[in-house]
């Protein structure tokens, strides 16, 4: 069986850190398991146009593993190609990578390692949010310069006390970002989710649910995004949602680039429309390097808290979803039934409500 696995490059820190699993260098630590059984495992971060090493093998690969933060995007097109293509495996959260209706047209079974790194981002949330709020980056910009001037960087900084705070999605991140943010004393939390959430569980985070999006936004000061990519997802915050915000509102989001339209954010954020906007998730990854979500400010100079895509892939994380990914590839190898909240796509059909209503 042939078993093709995309990775990112990790460099000399995958060589001087083992635990940095999800790297070319360390293969999520499958490859003696693999090929103790014969199984021939090909590994490489090369994914771009028809002659990558991606495309070149996935027309013969049984099994494809890739990870959200440096994925093989396996298109409508692709899957005509891949004739002996059975089972996709996401090692981490995320397999908008896959064309899921495609993956049903052609049988083919998708997976991802759930939970996995749900802790790590919503941890990365709540930093976003302060980082935003506090305008932390301007500030620590001004001292790395070898300057001081407190003024500059206070006259837009605000408390995450008495604001009110939404979340659209309120699934395993949605719901842990909004429990992590209770202590810091919001004048309400919010949500919006097409599924509400459980009473005792709302109850627990006092988290009222608002059903239409516009009004949603509007009452919104700060907002974060913890919601699957997927069709009815897909530029979900456009230049049209974005005029329904408080004007200075802030945005985070950790979900997916495309859940965004990058150039209604960056002009909101120029415009003074957003505050802030912060997160590690771009439309393209990795982004290119004029992508104007690395260089986008707010009208005082600050607001943007753009990282690489990492908060779901702490070292912590790696261990979870490597672990995890072992346990789906070796259930399949063995013909054992899978963990349900594992299966994406299962035989023939979407096997999960998170995808969108279908």
């Amino acid at each position: 069986m042939k078993v093709l696995c995309i990775l990112y490059s990790g460099g000399n820190a995958a060589k001087e850190e083992p635990r940095l699993l999800g790297t070319i260098e360390n293969e999520l630590g499958l490859r003696e398991y693999l090929e103790a059984q014969g199984h021939e495992f090909l590994v490489s971060d090369d994914k771009e146009g028809a002659d990558s090493f991606f495309q070149k093998h996935i027309v013969d690969a049984e099994v494809l593993i890739t990870t959200p933060f440096h994925p093989g995007y396996l298109t409508a097109d692709l899957f005509k190609k891949a004739k002996n293509l059975k089972i996709c495996i996401t090692a981490g959260v995320g397999s908008d990578h896959i064309d899921l209706n495609a993956a049903i047209e052609h049988g083919v079974e998708v997976l991802e390692v759930s939970g996995s790194n749900v802790v790590s981002v919503a941890e990365h949330v709540v930093m976003n949010i302060l980082l935003l709020v506090r305008n932390f980056v301007p500030a620590h910009e001004m001292i790395e310069r070898g300057d001081w001037q407190v003024s500059e960087v206070a006259r837009n900084a605000f408390d995450v006390e008495g604001k009110v705070i939404g979340t659209i999605g309120a699934g395993r991140i949605g719901y842990r970002v909004l429990q992590r943010l209770v202590p810091f004393n919001p004048k309400e939390l919010i949500y919006y989710d097409y599924a509400a959430l459980p009473e005792e569980a709302a109850k627990a985070v006092n988290a009222r649910r608002v059903e239409d999006l516009k009004e949603f936004v509007s009452q919104c000061d700060i907002i974060t995004v913890n919601a699957p990519l997927h069709e009815g997802t897909r530029n979900l915050i456009n230049a049209e949602l974005l005029s329904h915000f408080k004007k200075g509102a802030w945005l985070v989001n950790t979900a997916r680039g495309a859940i965004c339209d990058k150039d209604a954010v960056a002009a909101a954020l120029k415009s003074g429309q957003l505050r802030g906007y912060a997160g590690d998730v771009w439309d393209q990854q990795p982004a290119p390097r004029d992508h104007v979500w690395r260089t986008m400010k707010n009208p005082l100079g600050g607001g943007n808290g753009m990282v690489p895509h990492y908060s779901g892939t702490t070292l912590d994380a790696q261990a979870r979803y490597a672990k995890g990914t072992f346990d789906i590839l070796d259930n399949y190898l063995k013909g054992k039934e899978q963990e349900p909240q594992n299966v994406i796509i299962g035989k023939g059909s979407y096997a999960t409500k998170a995808y969108g209503q279908r």
